[in-house]
């Protein structure tokens, strides 16, 4: 995949001349994708209700005419935070990865596991930026900005192994099978139940699908994704984290095994149609060519 080209998630369309005058400096880019974007669950803010569908925009040229209906300014113009688009960390992260990309910048979201919100000691899924700078690549998280974090966050650790402030589904589902870590600590909040094995191995496949240019929402499903993991979905999940992971570390034949794979495997590649399993509503079925979405079917649970 070239990581300079917008895929159809990136993708401006009608809305790319916004790009246009945005800072080149990654650090004051970050910034703008912040006084676009509040988090719908920012314990700050309260935004309309009128926004509570804001966080089903899945493409980025939905997620800027939103922005230019409400506002009709330059992205850098400050916006009210309960007046800007409600979205969570893949939203930040897409965003700043499209104006990178627009500017020829390979960049990428990368899906995993942050142990920096909230609660001690949890690993809320999250979603962050990586980008290269001409001579490395740079992690980045779009939604935090400077403050009193124990790392830049504009310039994070990397996040190959389980041990670092944040690391990818692929990592931390493999130190989970080697027994180093505790899956019930990952997941999205703990007082909810969407955490656990199950949890970290569909992020396994929402991970290698965003590698492969579908950066869907983090509360999109398809294909072998389930609340059930057996012995043969586990065995899937390993292969693909181990492909990942190797992958990462520049093993060129494990990249193009797994573009391979995901484009063979019903069940790793959503095949143009996703369940979105909203946080803000019903479930429904979204066309992802067409953008038709229809009632989900009366299983659609997680």
């Amino acid at each position: 995949m070239n990581l300079t080209r917008q895929t159809a998630y990136s993708d401006p369309g009608a809305y790319a001349h916004l790009f246009d005058d945005l800072p080149t400096d990654p650090r004051e880019l970050t910034a703008v994708v912040r006084n676009v974007i509040t988090h719908y669950r920012d314990p700050h803010v309260t935004l309309p209700a009128a926004h509570v569908q804001d966080v089903n925009h899945r493409w980025i040229d939905r997620l800027l005419a939103t922005d230019q209906s409400r506002h009709a300014a330059p992205l850098d113009r400050p916006r009210a935070a309960d007046a800007r688009v409600g979205g969570c960390c893949r939203d930040f992260s897409l965003l700043a990865v499209a104006a990178l990309r627009h500017r020829g910048v390979p960049a990428r979201v990368r899906i995993g596991f942050a142990d920096y919100f909230f609660v001690p000691g949890w690993h809320h899924d999250h979603v962050v930026a990586d980008y290269w700078d001409g001579d490395r690549w740079v992690l980045a998280d779009p939604q935090i900005g400077p403050g009193d974090w124990p790392f830049d966050p504009d310039d994070m650790p990397r996040p190959e192994s389980a041990g670092a402030p944040f690391a990818t589904a692929a990592a931390v589902w493999t130190a989970y099978r080697r027994g180093e870590v505790d899956a019930d600590t990952y997941g999205v909040d703990p007082s909810m139940p969407l955490r656990g094995e199950w949890f970290i191995r569909d992020y396994v496949l929402g991970e290698l699908a965003a590698r492969q240019g579908d950066e869907v929402l983090l509360w999109d499903v398809w294909g072998d994704m389930s609340d059930d993991v057996d012995p043969a979905r586990a065995a899937l999940a390993d292969e693909i984290a181990a492909l990942l992971l190797a992958a990462e570390a520049g093993d060129a034949a494990a990249d193009a095994e797994l573009a391979e794979r995901y484009r063979a495997d019903d069940r790793l590649n959503p095949r143009g149609r996703v369940t979105c399993l909203s946080p803000v509503g019903e479930p429904f079925v979204v066309d992802l060519a067409t953008r038709v979405t229809s009632p989900a079917p009366a299983r659609a649970a997680h």
